[in-house]
């Protein structure tokens, strides 16, 4: 099961005023375990970023100045999600977002979201904490999830803590695989500068079941089994 947390950042809020994006970053999941590989990539918009945006950021038009249009790199990042289910948070920001550069490069209605499933974790955290802040720094907090190193928002760095996230709010974790390689484009001005997850950083807490639990559910399976005449799958009997 291969999944992508998918994060944007763009040169404002509304697609519909022609903003663009400027920054993607995508970390992959492979069977619910962070393999390093990622795809990231700087993209110059070709028109002004609003100061707002660039206060959230911290991403400028000059920094920005050598770095590819969309359209330069939209066919590795097709190739790099396509088929995959995608997790955002807040998916139809970011989808809205890629949708129009994507149908600005193909001239068609080409949707990103006929190419992979999306799955919003914003939408799943309001249905489990109905009534509740439900923005990715109120999730970290909420679910232990070590966020201290965003002092901007960053695609590459959001889309980590995410999977961090994500993954806790679906049950956790069987293991953690991060490192610095990976497959994507990130080896270009100021790569060294992105801020990425410590590997270090302590791993997602696993609550094992008590003696008393185990017990009571052994004693649920054997109440299971007598009502079906021996059939509990649980004990892998047939």
């Amino acid at each position: 099961m291969r999944q992508i947390v998918l994060d944007t950042e763009t040169t404002g809020l509304e697609v519909s005023q022609g903003h663009r994006i400027i920054e993607i970053g995508c970390v992959e999941l492979i069977n619910r375990k962070l393999t390093g590989n990622h795809y990231h990539q700087y993209i110059n918009p070709h028109r002004e970023i609003d100061q707002g945006a660039i206060e959230v950021h911290g991403i400028t038009n000059d920094f920005l100045a050598d770095k590819p249009a969309f359209e330069a790199i939209s066919t590795a990042f097709i190739d790099f999600v396509k088929g995959t289910e995608l997790i955002i948070h807040n998916a139809p920001f970011d989808i809205g977002f890629l949708n129009a550069e994507i149908q600005r490069v193909s001239g068609t209605d080409a949707r990103l979201d006929e190419l992979c499933t999306v799955t919003d974790t914003l939408v799943m955290a309001r249905s489990r904490h109905p009534g509740q802040r439900n923005s990715l720094d109120a999730l970290c907090q909420r679910y232990a999830v070590d966020n201290s190193q965003r002092d901007l928002h960053g695609a590459l760095l959001d889309a980590e803590i995410l999977a961090d996230v994500y993954l806790a709010m679906t049950g956790g974790q069987t293991a953690l695989q991060l490192s610095d390689s990976g497959t994507g484009n990130d080896g270009q001005a100021r790569a060294e500068q992105i801020i990425r997850l410590s590997v270090a950083r302590a791993a997602l807490p696993v609550i094992r079941a008590s003696a008393e639990e185990l017990a009571a559910h052994d004693a649920q399976l054997q109440d299971i089994a007598k009502a079906s005449g021996g059939k509990v799958l649980w004990r892998g009997q047939n």
